[in-house]
């Protein structure tokens, strides 16, 4: 990680092989065109079982894709650089990884009565769109520190007509007064979905970054404290700095927390951050979840749900627990 965090991180091994060392962009925007993605398509549909399709474009042509989940549907925009929306294309509105699926399925059960739901490390908005839509009541504020990804997360939140509930914020959410180099996005084959705090930039723009407790007890209004909370955490790494500037909002609504939590997370910070508060860690799989007495982060099943709610509450919402 020292190469990531003590240089510059687009000119690091890792940053070059996520780019397929300079080819991504060309052999995607080739397989974008209709003559060769009809013929991927066709692959996909004979190897379904073998191939990643969430993996490939979109065709160029497609501007907008319908999601259709928890009976309730909106638009995302832009699948030839969204990573969502073009998964939602060959998932015919829905994310094709029942992995990756789950964890929005159950987020919009929990969302459903909340009043307020904190989306951070937004991307382009799945998460706030969803609880839009499934919750009338709820003020959702969505959390994206990468300027070209907020936009996107914007042009969304205008396709669904949903300025008046769904407030973008570009900046990053961890301790209160750090600033963070960021590339603005723009240019490369997709979006960017994995810069975090803690990778160095030599360029880009300078981003705030504020936390948790103070965002909502210094900027948001008195009718937004103390009332029913989700919050969904996907930062790359800093979950636990997220969570410990966020002690006030914790201890006062015991919000419901859906987060990525990723192998070489610092796993003593987090349970540090919650324990006090009486949280219980439930992993998500492809078709339920599983109680875990401690985190035991894994590359393909990243997602988490930290709450207090007993498993009775959490079956009377829908939510599928695993019997112990």
């Amino acid at each position: 990680m020292a190469d990531d965090t003590t240089s510059d991180f687009s000119k690091s091994k890792r940053a070059r092989r996520h780019g397929w060392y300079g080819a991504k962009t060309l052999v995607k925007r080739v397989l974008s065109w209709r003559i060769p993605h009809l013929l991927v398509q066709s692959a996909a549909s004979l190897t379904r079982s073998r191939m990643h399709v969430e993996r490939l474009p979109a065709p160029a042509h497609v501007r907008e894709v319908e999601a259709r989940m928890a009976d309730v549907s909106f638009v995302m925009c832009n699948p030839n650089r969204c990573v969502i929306a073009k998964e939602l294309y060959w998932g015919r509105g829905a994310r094709p990884r029942l992995e990756d699926q789950l964890p929005l399925d159950v987020f919009a059960r929990l969302a459903r009565d909340a009043k307020l739901v904190l989306d951070i490390g937004a991307y382009t908005g799945i998460f706030s769109l969803l609880a839009a839509r499934v919750s009338r009541d709820a003020q959702v504020h969505a959390f994206e520190m990468v300027p070209e990804v907020a936009k996107t997360a914007i042009d969304n939140v205008v396709a669904n007509d949903l300025l008046e509930r769904v407030f973008v914020h570009v900046e990053g959410v961890g301790k209160d007064g750090d600033t963070a180099r960021i590339p603005s996005g723009r240019g490369g084959s997709a979006l960017p979905d994995f810069y975090s705090t803690e990778l160095h930039f030599e360029r880009g723009v300078s981003v705030p970054i504020r936390s948790i407790d103070v965002v909502v007890y210094e900027e948001f209004p008195e009718h937004l404290r103390d009332v029913p909370t989700v919050i969904k955490i996907d930062v790359e790494g800093t979950e636990d700095v997220v969570l410990e500037n966020a002690q006030g909002l914790l201890a006062a609504n015991q919000p419901d927390i859906l987060c990525e939590v990723i192998p070489g997370a610092n796993l003593d910070a987090i349970y540090a951050a919650l324990e006090p508060h009486g949280y219980r860690y439930f992993q998500f799989g492809e078709h339920e979840l599983t109680r875990h007495a401690e985190l035991d982060p894994s590359v393909r099943y990243r997602d988490w749900l930290f709450t207090t709610k007993s498993d009775d509450m959490l079956a009377a919402l829908g939510v599928p627990i695993r019997p112990a």
